[in-house]
């Protein structure tokens, strides 16, 4: 399926936002794709990762739904929690959304207590270990200078779990942690990372859609009855295809392929792996 570029970043006259149908999307593990092929030694490891709901869900997400919400979504700063009303058969229902909801909904394997960030010289150890072949002193990491299996896994993370649109050609510090946690089978706290940026999109004023998928997972936990159109409201959201791992095995003649051979460690080697040092991180 190919898409024109105009179409990756879409215009919602009615809210006057900007939509991105890639962000908040989910990656695939089928080996019947064609372009799967390149990509299979990684996917033992995926398919063991413990976010998958983050990952793979394919969760319908409705259009309506998820403009009211960020039409109308506010955050209390006194009790730390977002508040949206829902109209459910005539009757206004709130949903209060907090951190542990967040955790709950969408089944991530972390606490409170985890952190959301590890000591640079772990988290660079682990990016060059993933065979990174880019300048090592920027802040920001390209997804380009990763060997192709790595490269998967990076990109799966970038798409289910980046805050903004766009981008998905860097990541940035938080991603590269979320990578190191999920690489070194370290806790995280994902469910922060997810429920500040949501609180960021409210009381900046933000026009975008983002989270889709996550919002609208929130929205039916909490009212499972909810109307929904699938014939006429469905957002449409573009998971990974065989074009999309097309374009992923690709790279520029400026920024060929790394050519050191890639060597799983960790958790990626062996599914039994456990973090030498959970407490201090």
């Amino acid at each position: 399926m190919v898409f024109p570029f105009e179409d990756m970043i879409l215009f919602e006259q009615a809210s006057n936002v900007l939509f991105d149908p890639l962000q908040n999307t989910c990656c695939v593990y089928d080996k019947e794709i064609p372009k799967m092929a390149g990509f299979t030694g990684i996917l033992e490891f995926m398919e063991r990762l413990p976010i998958q709901k983050a990952l793979t869900n394919q969760h319908l997400v409705f259009r309506s739904h998820i403009e009211r919400f960020w039409n109308n979504a506010t955050y209390d700063e006194e009790n730390k929690t977002i508040n949206y009303v829902v109209n459910v058969n005539g009757q206004d229902k709130p949903i209060i959304i907090i951190e542990q909801l967040v955790r709950e909904v969408i089944n991530f394997p972390d606490d409170e207590n985890s952190p959301t960030k590890f000591p640079e010289r772990m988290v660079k150890g682990c990016m060059l270990r993933l065979g990174y072949n880019g300048t090592l002193n920027k802040a920001n990491y390209l997804k380009v200078c990763y060997p192709r299996l790595y490269k998967f896994l990076i990109h799966s993370v970038l798409l289910a779990l980046s805050h903004r649109k766009g981008g998905y050609d860097v990541m940035r510090d938080y991603q590269m942690n979320m990578v190191t946690a999920l690489v070194l089978n370290k806790k995280y706290n994902f469910s922060k990372i997810v429920f500040h940026y949501m609180v960021e999109n409210i009381t900046s004023k933000s026009k975008t859609w983002v989270y889709p998928c996550f919002i609208q997972m929130m929205i039916d936990h909490a009212y499972p009855g909810l109307e929904r159109d699938e014939n006429n409201d469905l957002l449409v959201l573009f998971h990974m295809d065989n074009e999309s791992l097309k374009q992923l095995g690709r790279y520029h003649p400026n920024n060929p392929e790394p050519s050191s051979k890639v060597e799983f460690f960790g958790f990626i080697k062996d599914k039994n792996y456990q973090d030498p040092d959970p407490v201090n991180h």
